[in-house]
């Protein structure tokens, strides 16, 4: 898979099973910039199509207010799967998944990737 950097803060790219991949960089502080940047380029890897993604939150140290606020803001992402390990992961996805009725996709919170790329690819088969 070929990646491009997302600001300087993680990666992105299309994995040969058609999920787009985002990775964050252990211990960043998520802006709202980064977000809407992260969200431009699935839309771009994505086309007209929409994909499922897997975002790795790579350890993130936290995601400012004005951050949060652009989850709910539609991108070409059909389903989200949140993979983490840390309590501060857990905390995040918890407060992004708490708000699951004004996000424009359904996403899960999981700590095994392979469990979140089954119901990623679940979900492309429905």
């Amino acid at each position: 898979m070929e990646t491009v950097a997302v600001g300087g803060k993680g990666a992105i790219g299309l994995g040969a099973e058609g999920i787009i991949h985002l990775a964050w960089s252990p211990g960043i502080v998520l802006e709202a910039e980064d977000v809407h940047l992260a969200m431009a380029m699935v839309n771009e890897i994505a086309g007209h199509r929409e994909l499922p993604m897997l975002v790795d939150m790579g350890s993130t140290h936290a995601v400012t207010r004005q951050a949060k606020s652009v989850f709910v803001i539609p991108c070409a992402a059909s389903r989200i799967a949140l993979l983490g390990s840390s309590a501060v992961d857990r905390v995040i996805a918890n407060y992004t998944i708490g708000r699951q009725h004004g996000l424009p996709c359904p996403t899960r919170f999981f700590t095994s990737r392979s469990e979140a790329i089954s119901w990623l690819l679940k979900s492309t088969d429905s």
